[in-house]
């Protein structure tokens, strides 16, 4: 009997449009001859099924079921799309586990770590992997722009902790942009990150468990045309350049990155498909952010790194599914 898969996408952050791209890549690409997928939108008060004629079919949250008109359909697993909150931040994660139906990203617990750039980088320190210096504060607490910079140096970043697709994000290179983009960053949540600025080659690894055996696949180095990879550069096309695998990268540096991703990647007890930025200096590998549902459009980093690698799309998302059922038993 085939399965229903509830495809989980929109949510209620600035990545909502990217996460419906997401969730329509996934739709489009599941195997049609396995699996009845569905895409369900999160929004704010109101949880949907929209069928291909545009009728909305609301969903029942005491099962996570919908009814079509003709029966109540009822769902094996969740393709979880929802960049941000609440799919990426644990939140959507725990009413699933509530359900006892599986989902194919990281538990609850590790998505809320992972999403809260403040609480990782403490972990990821812990584990004896380089995070840039910062400094982290609410937006109920007292901050010195004079400060900040004396620890921190210029130029910097402002982020909120917690947000996704550089949403909110701000490079700083005087003084006086400082407190404005501390303003900015608020907008996005209560608590932001201010992290110094590290001069180096941003490369990005994604990764995921099958059979037990850790898969990685090949790196890929980002080049913006902006001051960083920020969200217009990650979704407008001309913005950045995504080169895989990077060219001119040393072996050992290469052979350090994939180490320390699957380090991190074990370390933090991560399922289902992840994806792990760095930036690597002249200093060292240092530890940017990861994300637990990294985006898996068109435009996205993974499904072109899957590709470079021989794995169609189809197949990629067949096997995060497949590993979804497996790690549930």
């Amino acid at each position: 009997m085939m399965k229903n898969i509830a495809i989980v996408c929109g949510g209620f952050s600035g990545e909502y449009d990217i996460s419906i791209q997401s969730a329509q890549m996934v739709k489009e690409n599941l195997d049609s001859k396995k699996y009845n997928s569905y895409i369900i939108f999160i929004e704010k008060g109101e949880w949907y099924h929209k069928d291909e004629i545009g009728s909305i079919f609301p969903i029942n949250r005491k099962d996570f079921s919908f009814n079509n008109g003709e029966f109540d359909i009822y769902f094996d697993g969740v393709f979880n799309a929802i960049h941000g909150e609440p799919g990426e931040d644990g939140k959507l994660l725990g009413y699933f586990d509530m359900l006892n139906i599986p989902y194919t990203s990281s538990s609850a617990d590790v998505s809320a770590l992972t999403f809260n750039k403040y609480l990782c980088n403490k972990f990821i320190d812990s584990i004896g992997v380089n995070t840039a210096r910062s400094i982290s504060f609410t937006n109920s607490e007292q901050y010195s722009i004079q400060e900040i910079i004396e620890i921190l140096g210029l130029p910097l970043f402002v982020k909120p902790a917690c947000s996704g697709s550089s949403v909110g994000v701000s490079k700083v290179k005087t003084a006086d942009e400082l407190n404005e983009s501390i303003i900015h960053a608020f907008k996005s949540g209560d608590r932001i990150i201010i992290e110094e600025f590290i001069e180096g080659r941003e490369i990005d690894c994604g990764l995921y468990r099958h059979n037990n055996e850790l898969i990685i696949l090949p790196l890929t180095e980002i080049k913006s045309e902006n001051e960083f990879f920020d969200y217009e550069a990650k979704y407008t096309a001309g913005k950045a350049y995504e080169i895989t695998p990077p060219e001119n990268l040393d072996f050992n540096h290469e052979i350090e990155l994939k180490a320390t991703s699957s380090l991190i990647y074990n370390k933090l007890g991560c399922k289902g498909i992840v994806r792990i930025d760095f930036i690597l200096a002249k200093t060292g590998l240092y530890f940017i952010e990861i994300n637990t549902v990294p985006g898996m459009s068109e435009a996205s980093i993974v499904p072109k790194q899957a590709k470079a690698m021989g794995i169609n799309i189809s197949d990629l998302f067949g096997l995060c599914v497949e590993n979804m059922f497996e790690n549930s038993i």
